[in-house]
């Protein structure tokens, strides 16, 4: 049996913030779950993303340090570069923070970088040949 990736869990300081930007983003995010220690999302490619509090991590592993810095990265691929350029402007409109506007990188994709309340970096990204050639 192959070994399928299921779920990627986000430590954050302070979940509603952490579920207000994936929802902005655009995820089905319960609107019931700002105060839970632990939420798990379903993402519409099978993934599941999982968000636990630093509390509940302090609590369940006593050993456990808060890192410094940037704790994940990861992408969120949309199906057209109009897609991708509504969704970093929703985000930001919701007033989170952009890392790098949209642009056509020369590898082919259309690519935008957010940074989440706990300064994670989340690119959005899009095949250019869904727009045409520029």
């Amino acid at each position: 049996m192959a070994v399928v990736p299921h779920t990627i869990d986000i430590v954050v300081a302070d979940m509603a913030a952490a579920l207000s930007f994936y929802r902005a983003l655009g995820l089905n995010v319960p609107m019931d779950a700002d105060d839970e220690v632990q939420v798990q999302v379903a993402t519409p490619g099978g993934a599941t993303l999982g968000f636990l509090t630093e509390a509940m991590m302090r609590q369940a592993y006593p050993d456990w340090v808060s890192p410094v810095g940037q704790r994940v990265t990861f992408a969120c691929r949309c199906d057209s570069a109009e897609e991708l350029d509504a969704t970093y402007a929703r985000v930001i409109a919701a007033g989170f923070s952009g890392r790098k506007a949209p642009w056509d990188a020369f590898w082919g994709q259309r690519y935008a970088m957010l940074s989440d309340p706990d300064g994670n970096r989340v690119d959005l990204f899009a095949a250019i040949e869904e727009r045409g050639q520029e």
